[in-house]
């Protein structure tokens, strides 16, 4: 497996949740000199330094301190799963309390390995303190109903989330998930205040096809354009611009949320590292923005369900979306200067349409826009099965979107009236 998707894998395997995916990028960035700011203090920031900053743990914003226009790429830490609730369920078995977030295919997560991974709000002397959470090995399964007991279930299936998504945890009696929620972070049960539990899948990403050209894998959807972005983001060569490397939380459920796309973090971010208002104006006013989040590729099974004009495959390069109602922000000028630089980086493109009788999802490049409006471009990762507990990729489209983020990172833009020049 070459190195690039190695440490993909290892980035996934250890971003079960948004607070663990935020949490490992902001390791990285501390090994990599950058200097962590807190939205509750005064910054006192130096041209040239290495800067990042989080919100409520699950969305975070870095940048090199220059006085140029700004080049961001935005992605998100969530993806579909199931939060625990409260309480559990009792009688002969031990079932965990769940209900869906985000758009999940149901029957996916049926019969295989979960765990439980999150955060946890501890009581302290004076408050709280909030501690990832991650129970490892230990796992629970949503079982399926036997064919015997259910004789259609192979002409339709409607699964229940309040009664067939249930996931049994032990037998009663047995191990208490909280109490080994708490023995993780070396804490009682008794200590936890709150807590955000979600039960993610347990398997881990593999590389298969007759050459190893495809990587299958829980979270796909967005973590593989995180990471893609983040690695461009570190690799960046010094240039004019000012690179912003952000992700967010909460896509997966609207983004309008005091740490989605929607909220104010970003402008709060660009604001407050810029001189004045007039300033960030300015910088906003000769800004790029590349919102990732991957896109449906033509399935093999299901042709007929693309545009046929416009049906992205696995292997044949990065996607570029479009929308005429903007559930993707892409328009001509933010697709021209796209693919300008991936003419230099040397980066295949492909285009997606929905197909016109059949609405598609949206992303965060449109709703971002209306907090910090720049010049974007929607792209992603073409993949299959989008939001199943796991999705597959193709391995040589992942490294495309490696490069076109180096190029991307080390770009500046320059307007003059109507000219516009990047290089």
């Amino acid at each position: 497996m070459k190195k690039d998707i190695k440490e993909l894998c290892e980035f996934l395997k250890k971003a079960k949740t948004q607070y663990h995916a935020v949490s490992e990028i902001a390791r990285v960035l501390d090994a990599e000199g950058f200097v962590r700011l807190y939205e509750h203090e005064p910054w006192e920031l130096e041209i040239g330094e290495l800067y990042y900053v989080v919100r409520d743990g699950s969305s975070l914003i870095a940048w090199r301190n220059t006085f140029g226009g700004f080049m961001i790429s935005a992605a998100h830490t969530d993806s579909p799963c199931f939060r625990v609730k409260g309480n559990v369920q009792t009688g002969a078995y031990v079932k965990l309390d769940t209900e869906k977030y985000g758009g999940m295919i149901n029957y996916t997560w049926l019969d295989r390995p979960l765990t439980v991974a999150g955060r946890l709000a501890l009581k302290t002397e004076k408050g709280v303190i909030m501690k990832l959470c991650d129970i490892g090995k230990t796992e629970v399964v949503i079982p399926s109903l036997a064919i015997h007991m259910n004789r259609t279930v192979n002409d339709s299936l409607k699964l229940n989330p309040a009664v067939d998504l249930l996931p049994l945890a032990s037998l009663t009696g047995g191990a208490d998930i909280f109490e080994l929620a708490a023995k993780s972070v070396g804490a009682k049960k008794n200590e936890i205040v709150s807590h955000e539990l979600f039960l993610v899948s347990a398997e881990e990403p593999r590389v298969f096809g007759a050459s190893d050209e495809f990587l299958l894998s829980p979270r796909l959807d967005d973590l593989s354009s995180v990471y893609a972005a983040f690695e461009g983001f570190l690799g960046m060569d010094a240039g004019l611009a000012t690179p912003v490397f952000a992700v967010f939380d909460n896509e997966e459920v609207g983004s309008e949320t005091k740490q989605g796309a929607g909220s104010t973090f970003l402008r709060d971010t660009l604001r407050r590292i810029s001189e004045s208002e007039e300033h960030y104006l300015e910088r906003v006013g000769s800004s790029f923005m590349i919102s990732a989040d991957n896109a449906h590729a033509v399935h093999p099974n299901h042709p007929e369900l693309a545009d046929k004009n416009n049906a992205p495959t696995l292997g044949g390069g990065i996607v570029i979306k479009y929308n005429a109602n903007q559930r993707y922000a892409t328009d001509a000028l933010s697709d021209g200067l796209l693919r300008r630089i991936a003419e230099k980086a040397n980066v295949k493109l492909q285009t997606y349409f929905n197909r016109a009788d059949l609405p598609g999802g949206s992303t965060l490049g449109s709703i971002s826009d209306t907090r910090v409006s720049v010049a974007t471009v929607d792209i992603g990762l073409p993949q299959l099965a989008m939001h199943s507990a796991n999705e597959t990729i193709a391995i040589a489209d992942y490294a495309e979107m490696r490069k076109l983020f180096s190029e991307f990172f080390a770009a500046n833009l320059v307007i003059e009236k109507d000219f516009i020049s990047i290089f």
